[in-house]
Parts: C-alpha cells; sequence; structure tokens
C-alpha cells in the first residue's frame, strides 16, 4: 500500500492530465470521429502537452535552473508554467476548435485558466499542487461529460475520486505540500472547468 501511495506522485503527475482527458473525450463521446482525426489529435496534444514540456524541463535542469522534475522550489515553477500555458494557446489555436470539439476545446481553456492563475499565486509566493490542480481538472470534466451526454459514469468518476486522493495523501506523504496548497490546486482546477462548462454544456 505503501508503495502505492509513493507512486501516484508519479503516476498521476499533472503533465498527464491534458492527454488523459483528451482520450477521456474519445472513448466515451457518442458523436464519431474517423480514427485517423482521433489519433491525428491524440499525437498532437501528447507531443505539446507531455513531450515539449518534458524536454523543456530537462533543459532548464541542465542548466542548472531547475533541481529536478518535482519543481520544489517555488521559484522553479514560473517558466514551466508559463510555458505550459502558452502550450495550451497553441493547442486552443491550431489543434482543437470549437465547433467540432467544443467540449474539449473549453476543457483546455479551463486547464490555461488553471495554470495562469497558479502562477498568479506563484508571484503572490503561494505554491499550489499543481497534482490537485490536474487531477480537479480531470475530474470535473468527466463530471460534466457525463451530464453533457447523460452517461453512467460513476464508477469512472468514483476511480477518479479515489486516484485524487491517493495523490493527494502521497504528495502529503512526501512533504511536498500542505492541506492549505493541496485545497488551493485542487480549487484552481476544478472552477475553471465548471465556468468554462457554461460555455459548452
Amino acid at each position: 500500500m505503501k508503495l502505492l501511495v509513493r507512486s501516484a506522485s508519479f503516476l498521476f503527475h499533472p503533465i498527464w492530465m491534458p492527454f488523459a482527458g483528451t482520450l477521456i473525450y474519445f472513448l466515451i463521446t457518442p458523436r464519431f470521429f474517423p480514427i485517423e482525426v482521433v489519433k491525428a489529435k491524440l499525437l498532437a496534444v501528447a507531443i505539446i502537452t507531455i513531450f515539449i514540456p518534458i524536454v523543456y524541463v530537462y533543459m532548464l535542469k541542465t542548466l542548472g535552473k531547475v533541481t529536478d522534475h518535482h519543481l520544489r522550489d517555488i521559484r522553479e515553477r514560473k517558466w514551466p508554467l508559463l510555458l505550459y500555458a502558452g502550450l495550451d494557446f497553441v493547442v486552443l489555436k491550431y489543434v482543437l476548435n470549437t465547433f467540432d470539439y467544443p467540449a474539449l476545446y473549453y476543457f483546455f481553456a479551463g486547464i490555461m485558466t488553471s495554470a495562469i492563475l497558479g502562477l498568479f499565486f506563484l508571484l503572490a509566493k503561494v505554491k499550489v499542487s499543481l497534482h490537485m490542480m490536474g487531477l480537479a481538472g480531470l475530474l470535473g470534466f468527466l463530471i460534466l461529460l457525463s451530464v453533457h451526454f447523460n452517461l453512467n459514469l460513476v464508477y469512472s468518476v468514483s476511480f477518479l475520486i479515489a486516484i485524487t486522493g491517493l495523490t493527494a495523501s502521497s504528495r502529503l506523504l512526501y512533504a511536498a505540500h500542505s492541506y492549505n496548497e493541496l485545497s488551493i490546486g485542487f480549487i484552481l482546477g476544478l472552477l475553471p472547468q465548471v465556468i468554462a462548462a457554461l460555455v459548452w454544456l
């Protein structure tokens, strides 16, 4: 059990959440999309939101700007968060559109808003949990999709809630965050998704 809690921080890292949301969208939406289109969108999202940030963080590590990929120091989070907000904008501008993928488009708009809010808190010297931010955004998106498409996703939502609790426990175990930082991160991840849903839901 302790091994599971310790590994949760890596397995459910916020960098995976945009791709996970995209995959979930294409798996559960009742709308038809050609398989070639789905593969192209998933590849584009993976490259922009996973591979580019990983390369960027390792480049910062090589330059001595960050100590490791955990970004424990609050000062190390500024440029990665700024990059991530910019990459989300690239997805909105060049990969998705509001006509064909309205829910997914506003999911990414919510992610970008969360990243920007995280930056504002960073400037105020408040460290927020990016893990909670990512998982809360994904959880909110999944619940809103179930409402929008009238789908019974109670098991998936329950599983994600359990994963969120497990990851929060992992962050506390590592002493990476306080309860307040976890709570703020959760709110910053969930609230933009709820607000964005007012447009597409």
